[in-house]
Parts: structure tokens; C-alpha cells; sequence
């Protein structure tokens, strides 16, 4: 290329230079490090019922259905990064995000009173206890800097274990503020939760965790999400599910159903027709037009939930509350015959 000439096609690569790689894994995973002006995102820029906060954009964990692999896409894209070799689905899990700064800028830009009566939830779009936490602790970060306030209601949403690493942290804060912590998990099938999720923790160790966060006086629950229809979202599954959760010590349990943006089904679809045949053509069908599922699945599902709320003793009206404020959108979508349907 001549000098001055505009490099239209960058050769593959080229992108990567133009960020700083904090490590790198065996498998080709690359932490990189992306630096901001802000880290809040607010419930009006949104359309959810809550602010956010992620301190990284990506996630090692693989999650086949995980929809956070759009917002991945349009992080790399708005940066430059559109000559990345991966396609974005795998990019996702092999270009980790790391926003260095975030404890920084949040000591800045947080004003309690901007976030009014909306709660301030971590972990809405990648897991902040991923495996890269260990390294970055930028999760721990976050936690200390909402040491300095008091009256938030500050909600975490992990898969990971280690959220037990911060339990100090969570007690300390829990006396400024209303803490409460989303334990992930849709289902106990150990061999079931491999195929669809290629290295987060076993069902076992996150029941665990949730045991000892709620013993150490945690306000902690479970997240079952995503709910894939016709694959977790089984009475007797789910039953299961509850029971194990209530034996933890779960102060709730809430649930919602899956949601596939583009680049989350240029994964979760391939993975169907391997491992879920059966299912692929009406998923295929369904998500091509909507990325929830119907008014009418959404329906049934909720009174399944309901019914087994009850039969284990976890407040349904509570349950209900979070799962608005988790999902924080419209789930609107075609019609009824044209759905999975609850098995």
C-alpha cells in the first residue's frame, strides 16, 4: 500500500494492534483492554427498568444461547475492530473486553440521586465473576467504590462461584445499601448444562455458592434464565431446580425464557441441530421473525413458575417483580402456533 493511500481492506489482524492485550490464554483467548469515558448505562438509554454496569464485554464462559454476543459485535464494530478474523459469535468468548478504568470512571460519574428509584444492577450483558475477574478484579473494584454511598439498591447477576470470594465485601455493603445477588442457573443436568454452556461452572458448584452466600446472610436468589423452551423449561426439571434452590437457602427464585439477537443465533442455531435436532427447524422458524418468545408461551410459562414458586414457599409476587426488571423489555412476537411449546 502506497503512503497516504486509505487502507479500505485492512489485512486480517490489523485491528488487533489498535488494542492493548492485558493477557492471553493457551485456547487463543486475548484479554484486551478498552478504555472509557463512561460505565453507566442508564435505564432510559436502555429501555430496562434498571441502571447497568458491566466492567467487561465478552465472556469466556461460551454460553452457546448468550445474547450478549450482540452487544460484543457492536462494541468491536463502533471501535474499529470490523477486521477482526473471528466471526462475532466466537469472537465473544475469545476477545475479552476489559474496561480497566471502570472503578476510576464510576468514582467520577456515579450521582446516587440520578438513579432515583431504579436499582443498579452488575452483570447485565457478560458475567462479572468470569474467569478474567480473577485476574482483573474489576467486579471487586466496582464493589468498593459503592462502599462510598449509601440507599442503593445494588443487584449482581453471576454464574461464577466466585462471588464468594467478595462475601466480605457483600456484608459491608449490605449494611449501607440493599444488596441482592442473582445465582444463574437452568438446570441441574450436569451433562445437559455441558452442551449448552461449553465452560461455565457445574450446576453443583453454583448451588453451592448460593448455600454460601445465603449463610453468610446474603440476600441472594436464583436466576433461571435462560429458559430454553422445550429443552429446561420442563415441570419436573424445574421442580428439581426449586428444590435444590430452596435446600440453599434461596430467598427467591425468578425465571425467564430465552431471547436470540443475530449474532446469538449464528451460535445457539448450529448448536441446536447437533444436540437438539427435534427443536431446530421450529426455533430456527420462530427466532428468524422475533428475538423473545410469544405472549402466549411467556403465559404458561409464568404460571408454571407461579405454581412451583408457591409449592416451594419462594414469594411469587417478588418473583414476578424481578423478572420484569431482569427481562426490561417487550417480548412481543408472532403468534401462538407458531412457538415451541411447553412439554
Amino acid at each position: 500500500m502506497s503512503l497516504g493511500q486509505l487502507d479500505l481492506l485492512p489485512s486480517p489482524g490489523v485491528s488487533e494492534r489498535r488494542w492493548a492485550v492485558l493477557d492471553e490464554r493457551r485456547r487463543g483467548t486475548r484479554f484486551l483492554a478498552l478504555s472509557v469515558r463512561s460505565v453507566l448505562n442508564s435505564s432510559a438509554a436502555t429501555g430496562m427498568g434498571f441502571w447497568s454496569i458491566n466492567p467487561y464485554i465478552g465472556c469466556e464462559f461460551g454460553c452457546t444461547y448468550c445474547y450478549a454476543r450482540d452487544t460484543h459485535r457492536y462494541a468491536m464494530e463502533r471501535r474499529g475492530a470490523a477486521a477482526e478474523p473471528l466471526p462475532a459469535w466466537e469472537a465473544f468468548e475469545r476477545r475479552i473486553l476489559v474496561k480497566t478504568g471502570v472503578a476510576e470512571v464510576l468514582v467520577r460519574t456515579l450521582d446516587p440521586a440520578r438513579l432515583g428509584e431504579h436499582s443498579l444492577v452488575i452483570g447485565t450483558a457478560t458475567d462479572p465473576y468470569q474467569p478474567a475477574e480473577r485476574r482483573f478484579r474489576l467486579t471487586r473494584r466496582i464493589l468498593e467504590v459503592l462502599l462510598r454511598h449509601r440507599g442503593l439498591a445494588i443487584g449482581l447477576i453471576t454464574k461464577s462461584p466466585l462471588v464468594t470470594r467478595d462475601l466480605d465485601l457483600l456484608g459491608r455493603l449490605a449494611e449501607r445499601h440493599e444488596v441482592s445477588v442473582n445465582i444463574s442457573l437452568a438446570t441441574l443436568d450436569r451433562r445437559l448444562a455441558r452442551r449448552l454452556e461449553l465452560r461455565s461452572p457445574v450446576p453443583a458448584a453454583r448451588i453451592r455458592a448460593l448455600a454460601r452466600l445465603t449463610a453468610a446472610g446474603v440476600h441472594a436468589g436464583l436466576l433461571v434464565a435462560p429458559i430454553l423452551p422445550g429443552i429446561t423449561d420442563g415441570r419436573a426439571g424445574l421442580d428439581r431446580l426449586m428444590g435444590a434452590a430452596k435446600e440453599a437457602g434461596a430467598r427467591y427464585v425468578v425465571g425467564s425464557a430465552l431471547r436470540l439477537g443475530p449474532a446469538a443465533r449464528h451460535r445457539f442455531l448450529p448448536v441446536l441441530s447437533r444436540e437438539f435436532p427435534d427443536l431446530a427447524g421450529r426455533y430456527a422458524r420462530h427466532y428468524a421473525r422475533s428475538e423473545g418468545v410469544s405472549p402466549a408461551y411467556q403465559r404458561a410459562l409464568a404460571a408454571r413458575l407461579r405454581e412451583l414458586q408457591r409449592r416451594h414457599g419462594f414469594p411469587v409476587d417478588e418473583g414476578r417483580k424481578r423478572r420484569q426488571q431482569l427481562e426490561g423489555r417487550d417480548r412481543r412476537g408472532p403468534a401462538a402456533e407458531d412457538q415451541p411449546v411447553l412439554l
